[in-house]
């Protein structure tokens, strides 16, 4: 049994596969062993690589750091050297973080999104021309979780994100656009305040004591100044950046999508146009998921993509295709006849504007009604 197994109470760092001498599994007769845990399999073991294995690695393939992002720390695992050490969240601790990456010939950096932790160390990586991929932290937790993993803390974290991005290599690294990251910050604060403004209009549907609806209503009318000095900044933003302002002109001639939809999008899906129709329909999350097994078959729903800009879009959306868009109008009044309920119907119109908008900003074309009128 493996000495770390019988040391401790906790997972190994490592998931090396242990057999009981004498139990170890038996390939049939003529043929050798049967390899003792398939890495492949739902066991959720993986063997640990060999030191001769591990340096081939670092000398033939890119070597990859798994970075846990804390608030005053961050904790790095190199798994392909068996390596790990802490960070402190200070200038000296990044160009620390820096000198041992280029020391193990570092050439990607795998961190997770941690609610702004995780900007000033991307971009100081980036600044090293490191190359820098942000995930899904749920996706990490799922991938631990399907490899056996329930054991949680900063270091397990750092090593789950390495394996997660060494398994998921062939993703790209997002490229990295200042005035994009500028750019959502402002929509971002935009949206937090006009949430904000929703949820005092619904508290003045009630009865509440004169001071307090003063209060209120003091609150709504700055909020309305604020929100009127954001979009301005951000009309002044996509203005003066020239793809901002190509980008602005070919959603916002399409009937029904005005400014704060276009700005939504410019800064949520850097991808439009640069991806397959499928591809903008998921990252959205409109795109519909099977859910089929053996001879039943479920109903197609929707799952993951960027909330916050589906629920703009799905705004949008509903007065465009109910009021404000002709050929969209048309394509839901056509589902609706068809029995669809009308959320199901807005769904499908949601789908079909962005894969419209994907060809149209990967063409450069503005509207053309006559293009994507339905048959």
């Amino acid at each position: 049994m493996c000495e770390r197994a019988v040391l401790t109470n906790r997972p190994s760092l490592d998931l090396i596969p242990f057999v009981l001498k004498g139990l170890e599994p038996v390939g049939e007769r003529g043929t050798d062993p049967v390899s003792s845990l398939n890495p492949n399999s739902c066991t959720g073991f993986e063997p640990e690589p060999s030191k001769e294995g591990s340096w081939m690695m670092a000398q033939n393939e890119l070597v990859v750091v798994g970075i846990d992002v804390a608030k005053d720390k961050v904790d790095a695992c190199i798994r392909s050297l068996s390596q790990r050490q802490t960070f402190p969240s200070t200038a000296e601790g990044r160009r620390d973080l820096i000198a041992w990456l280029r020391k193990h010939k570092v050439g990607k950096a795998v961190m997770e999104a941690s609610g702004g932790y995780e900007r000033d160390w991307a971009k100081a990586l980036r600044g090293a021309d490191l190359e820098v991929r942000i995930v899904d932290p749920k996706r990490v937790r799922s991938f631990a979780r399907s490899a056996g993993r329930l054991a949680k803390n900063d270091a397990i974290d750092a090593e789950m994100i390495a394996w997660f991005a060494e398994t998921f290599g062939e993703a790209p690294a997002q490229a990295y656009d200042a005035d994009r990251e500028k750019l959502v910050q402002i929509v971002n604060a935009r949206q937090a305040l006009l949430d904000v403004r929703t949820e005092l209009q619904n508290r003045n549907e009630h009865s509440v004591p004169d001071v307090v609806q003063k209060m209120q209503a003091r609150l709504l009318k700055k909020i309305a100044l604020e929100v009127a000095k954001l979009e301005a900044a951000i009309a002044a933003m996509i203005k003066a950046t020239a793809h901002f302002t190509e980008l602005a002109e070919i959603i916002e001639s399409v009937p029904g999508l005005g400014e704060g939809t276009s700005a939504g999008l410019i800064a949520a899906m850097p991808e439009l146009g640069q991806v397959s129709n499928k591809a903008a329909a998921a990252l959205l999350g409109v795109a519909p998921y099977d859910d089929d097994s053996g001879k039943r078959r479920g109903e197609r729903q929707i799952k993951g993509g960027r909330r916050k800009v589906r629920n703009l879009f799905y705004m949008a959306c509903l007065g465009a295709a109910t009021q404000h868009n002709p050929v969209l109008k048309a394509f839901y009044r056509r589902l609706i006849a068809k029995g669809k309920e009308k959320k199901v119907a807005l769904v499908a119109c949601m789908r079909k504007l962005i894969v419209i908008l994907n060809i149209m900003i990967a063409r450069g074309e503005k509207w053309d009604a006559s293009r994507y009128a339905v048959g």
